[in-house]
């Protein structure tokens, strides 16, 4: 199983990753320590010109790390044919006890390098470099969650055997199950469907009005937040029975299948980049009248909130076109 060209390829990468991560978060300590930008100090000008390279590197390594949420998604739905009473990536997922710790691991480092490369953007505008300190400490934060997700990756793909039985989505999203995934699934769609139309109405006034009046950043930050997770329940709660056509099919995975075109990268790409642009827009926010980002910063948040803006509503308009198209429909 070790030797299949997609695992070799996922695992290969995550090595080189954490390599220049590790590499980085050293220089990372570094900087914290010794960074001192009235010093003309022999150790301060190459701390200087060493920070180019590393955010250069880091830029493509983070890039990376995101995709990979991706390509493990692919890798683990691709190899459900090879264990018995998997469907989609759901039961591949569970043949051991480090497929979905590993998932959940990618999923939060994907929101954190992408929040990483907004915070680097913004460094890069600055004379002083005045996020330099900031960025490292997430840096190394980072380096730690990305050096637990390549073991809990490796020891997942490593125990990996062809003669496994496992869980097929039906009985681990069924909402009568005992399980968080269960308790998603039964989540009534009386509530949370109002719940996340409303949700999404609300973040879009409070991003018009932060692009409007520049007011209101750390509000739209936690909605943004909010938002991501009522999305991602609403799709297990109701969303997903739209596209299945089925009012027991709960399953998040299916979705990225060929049969439904694999529309749920597209969805989950918008929820991932709402999220993300959103989040950074309050992560940016302390930092609003430093000397050296006061004339940038505002511009650069308001293109954070309008893309921010435009991942969620396109989320929602292609699940608004779903409800209104299938052959399907729930009552009430």
């Amino acid at each position: 199983m070790i030797q299949h060209p997609a695992i070799l390829a996922l695992m290969t990468a995550s090595l080189i990753v954490s390599g220049l991560l590790l590499y980085a978060g050293w220089f990372g300590i570094r900087i914290l320590k010794n960074w001192d930008l009235a010093s003309g100090s022999e150790l301060q000008l190459n701390l200087e010109r060493r920070t180019y390279l590393i955010a250069t590197i880091m830029s493509y390594a983070l890039l990376f790390q995101i995709i990979s949420l991706f390509l493990y998604l692919y890798t683990a739905d691709g190899l459900h044919i090879l264990f018995t009473g998997a469907m989609c990536a759901a039961g591949t997922l569970q043949v051991n006890s480090y497929g979905y710790p590993t998932l959940i691991l990618k999923l939060i480092n994907c929101l954190l390098a992408g929040c990483w490369l907004i915070v680097n953007h913004a460094d890069t505008r600055g004379y002083d470099y005045p996020l330099i300190k900031p960025k490292y400490v997430l840096l190394l934060g980072l380096v730690l969650l990305v050096l637990a997700e390549t073991v809990l990756q490796f020891n997942y793909f490593m125990h990996l055997k062809g003669d496994m039985i496992t869980s097929c989505c039906g009985s681990l999203f069924g909402s009568d199950k005992p399980s968080i995934a269960g308790e998603l699934a039964g989540l009534p769609y009386r509530i949370m469907r109002p719940l996340f139309f409303s949700t999404m109405a609300v973040l879009a006034c409070c991003g018009i009005r932060l692009y409007l009046k520049g007011t209101g950043g750390y509000l739209y930050a936690v909605l943004s937040a909010f938002a991501f997770v009522v999305s991602l329940a609403a799709l297990i709660s109701f969303i997903g029975l739209y596209y299945y056509e089925l009012p027991t099919h709960h399953c998040p995975f299916c979705i990225l299948q060929q049969e439904y075109g694999y529309i749920g990268y597209l969805l989950y790409a918008t929820l991932l980049g709402g999220m993300i642009s959103g989040s950074s827009i309050g992560l940016l926010m302390p930092f609003r009248r430093r000397p050296s980002l006061a004339p940038y910063l505002p511009g650069l948040q308001q293109r954070l909130v309008l893309l921010s803006l435009a991942c969620y509503l396109l989320f929602t308009a292609l699940v608004s076109y779903r409800m209104l198209t299938a052959n399907f429909r729930l009552g009430g």
